[in-house]
């Protein structure tokens, strides 16, 4: 049985928000450091708005520091708003798998903890099933077992504004990256 805290704890509660314009759906994913895996999702035609934000832990409004420290399972996530009579949910399950190793745990790179984790977070059914048999697809392609995890997508903690679209400003060193869609320019990830 849960306890009190457990079910008054709105960062276990599935994500209720709605897209940004009626017609739009929602989707979440994990696959490292959110900065340029958004960038990759803000290429794709059809996706009208993308997020960056902590999404599967246990702290209610967590913030970056603070799901650093690996203390609230947070993964940094990926929110995507689009249009699924442009951009199928298939397209972008296809951008998630193409931008990151899916077969290390709780990394990518150098990055390290649980926050850089491979996660699909679904918002229906559908998205479920879609996930689950692309995960199958992507198994068959490679040998290593793969490790990401396939979860209704929980409350989502939009990040500091300065993470928000962070490689199309330029990053640090104001390198601006290219955000148009279809572009295929590599993408350089910065701190």
């Amino acid at each position: 049985m849960a306890s009190n805290d457990e079910e008054n704890n709105k960062s276990t509660n599935p994500d209720l928000d709605a897209p940004v314009d009626p017609g739009l759906d929602l989707a979440q994913f994990a696959a490292g450091c959110f900065w340029s895996v958004e960038l990759a999702f803000q290429r794709v035609e059809g996706v009208v708005k993308t997020e960056v934000g902590y999404s599967q832990g246990h702290a209610h409004d967590p913030n970056y520091k603070l799901v650093c420290t690996g203390s609230t399972n947070h993964a940094e996530v990926v929110r995507v708003h689009f249009d699924p009579n442009i951009c199928p949910y298939t397209t972008l399950l296809h951008v998630f798998w193409g931008k990151h190793d899916p077969t290390t745990l709780n990394r990518q790179g150098g990055d390290v903890g649980t926050q850089y984790r491979s996660g699909i977070y679904y918002y229906n059914e559908t998205q479920a099933k879609l996930a689950q048999e692309s995960l199958e697809t992507k198994q068959k392609e490679i040998k290593k077992k793969i490790v990401t995890e396939i979860l209704p997508a929980k409350t989502f903690y939009r990040a500091e504004e300065y993470h928000q679209q962070y490689l199309e400003k330029g990053g640090r060193n104001g390198f601006k990256q290219s955000a148009a869609k279809g572009c295929n320019d590599p993408i350089r990830c910065y701190a």
